[in-house]
């Protein structure tokens, strides 16, 4: 259950800390107000703890930051949420605090016992300790694309509705390839022709990583060749014909001199050296010199070749290892192709056999629905009853589907929607044709009281749900209230007294000026100032000396002392 709750800067709230703790885990906290006075900052408090968007406008002005801080009284044996708070790294403690800071600049932090947690994991957590039941939730009874939601829930079919959800996407994605394969099978051959032109084309042509290089390095010589083979061959006659025979004596006179004087014998030598060298250099000039060919053809050919690389780069890539990738690729989808029958036999196999599975728990979940809707019309027929409904009817209505796969959807083949009749004798009609605002108040809340008893949710909290709802009806919700609060912790911002009366704790938020600025204040009621809120609540400022003996008596009825 909620103990707890400290707010900080948050719109009007300068300050707040609120203590809830009635000693158990039951018990109804009713918080009541003028309109404007602040209620809805409480919800709005609340909605940042469950992990909803914030926005630094709700920060209160003048502060750099806004916080809200709250803690949770765990039942032990709530083993589904001590589990996932141990397996997210926040420890098993039954005490769980969970605190938002909003800064101005909108950055948003999230913490669970003082770890930082996402948002996700805060609304996982959250949904798990409380549940708000606000006036939009009435306008979800009104949309029948989510009544089996409803249903789900009560039957506690949501995990069986997720792995048929996951069956249905596998079946959609393997559907989807099937086709695929199909709609190539019908353009096979003539896929096949293109591609295997293009693959023979690129093979026929047997371009060589680097080959564009060689040639555009040899066409370059080409281009050039008169003008290398006459300095090529002067180069040789000068290096091989004039300076030979000069080595050569150059060689015998450093012999003589090294023979005759030891001291030049290095320097001798390293002469010597350099004139074998320079015969080394010479015999390879002779070898470029002749490999310089005089074909007249040699370069038509190898312009010839260049061009049908370029040819090839345009269509299939920019290199000719990318080219070569390219005619690569396409021989795995021949290959491909050609098996394209086997393929298809086996995904169509995979396809019925992801269908008859599907099939068979959606079956299962349908019959199960179905006894869901039947459990859940005589629940309501109950519940509504104790609300002043003593004759409505409640009927939930499946739309006629034939259950096969092209029906599927991923919530299964269900189409439920709720129908309701308010009165004996008339027709039941779907509840956006005849609820009117106090029956579909009433109607939420019926929904709520069976869904808070399946759950092992804690907290309930009520935003005016008694929006629409006035005489013997006020009085049946307030005791429905009170009810609920028997086995859960309720929290109830209302207008209505004849809930407030029922209060086990009861807060008054209202708005003062302090220092020429306006903030709200939420302080809890002793027995004399409740009967004075009382008041208030049912006369305002016309209030006699009958509304205080009313007042009292509500209270006294709903077991508060005046």
């Amino acid at each position: 259950m909620l103990s707890e709750l400290r707010i900080k800067n948050l719109a009007l709230i300068e300050n707040l800390h609120l203590q809830f703790d009635q000693g158990n885990n039951c018990g109804l906290v009713v918080m009541t107000g003028e309109t404007g006075a602040g209620k809805s900052i409480m919800l709005r408090a609340i909605h940042l703890l469950s992990g909803g968007r914030g926005s630094s406008t709700w920060i209160r002005n003048g502060a750099d930051a806004c916080q809200v801080e709250a803690l949770f009284e765990l039942n032990s044996e709530h083993d589904n949420l001590l589990n996932k708070l141990e397996d997210c790294g926040f420890g098993r403690d039954a005490s769980v605090v969970i605190k938002r800071i909003i800064s101005d600049s909108g950055r948003s932090r999230q913490y669970v016992n003082g770890s930082l947690a996402t948002a996700k994991t805060v609304a996982e957590l959250t949904s798990d300790m409380l549940n708000i039941a606000s006036q939009h939730d009435h306008q979800q009874l009104l949309q029948a694309s989510l009544h089996l939601d409803f249903i789900d829930t009560l039957g506690d079919l949501w995990s069986q509705r997720h792995v048929l959800s996951d069956i249905f996407r596998s079946w959609q994605q393997k559907k989807a390839e099937l086709a695929e394969l199909r709609k190539q099978e019908q353009e096979k051959e003539q896929r096949r022709d293109f591609i295997k032109f293009q693959v023979d084309e690129i093979r026929d042509a047997a371009p060589e990583p680097g080959e564009d290089t060689l040639l555009s390095t040899e066409k370059k010589r080409l281009k050039n060749g008169e003008v290398l083979i006459k300095l090529s061959q002067e180069s040789y006659r000068l290096l091989n014909y004039d300076l030979a025979a000069g080595l050569t004596q150059l060689r015998q006179n450093l012999g003589q001199l090294s023979s005759l004087d030891s001291d030049i014998t290095q320097l001798a030598e390293d002469i010597s050296g350099f004139t074998f060298l320079a015969e080394d250099y010479a015999r390879e000039l002779r070898v470029y010199k002749d490999s310089l060919g005089t074909d007249p053809f040699r370069l038509d050919q190898v312009n010839e070749r260049l061009d049908l690389l370029q040819q090839l780069k345009r269509k299939y890539g920019d290199s000719l290892e990318q080219i070569l990738e390219f005619a690569a690729n396409g021989e795995v989808e021949l290959r491909h192709l050609d098996n394209m029958d086997k393929e298809i036999a086996a995904l169509q196999y995979e396809v019925e056999a992801i269908e008859k599975k599907m099939s068979a728990l959606a079956e299962k979940l349908s019959q199960k629905r179905i006894k869901t809707g039947q459990k859940m019309e005589k629940a309501m027929a109950s519940e509504l009853s104790s609300l002043a409904f003593a004759e409505a009817r409640f009927v939930v209505k499946w739309q006629v589907v034939e259950h096969i796969p092209e029906n599927m959807k991923i919530s299964g083949w269900d189409k439920g929607e709720f129908f309701f009749s308010a009165n004996p004798g008339e027709e039941a009609r779907p509840l956006v044709k005849v609820a009117s605002g106090g029956e579909l108040s009433r109607l939420m809340l019926a929904m709520k009281c069976l869904l808070a008893r399946k759950d092992m949710v804690e907290t309930v909290i009520f935003d005016e749900v008694d929006a629409g709802i006035g005489g013997e009806a006020a009085e049946a919700v307030a005791r429905k209230i009170q009810e609920l609060a028997m086995h859960h912790q309720v929290f109830c911002i209302t207008h209505l007294p004849q809930i407030a009366a029922r209060g086990t704790l009861h807060f008054q938020v209202s708005k003062t000026v302090n220092g020429g600025r306006t903030q709200t204040a939420v302080v809890p009621l002793s027995s004399q100032l409740r009967v004075e809120e009382m008041v208030r609540m049912l006369a305002g400022d016309s209030a006699t000396e009958q509304t205080r003996a009313w007042a009292e008596e509500l209270l006294a009825k709903g077991g508060a002392s005046a």
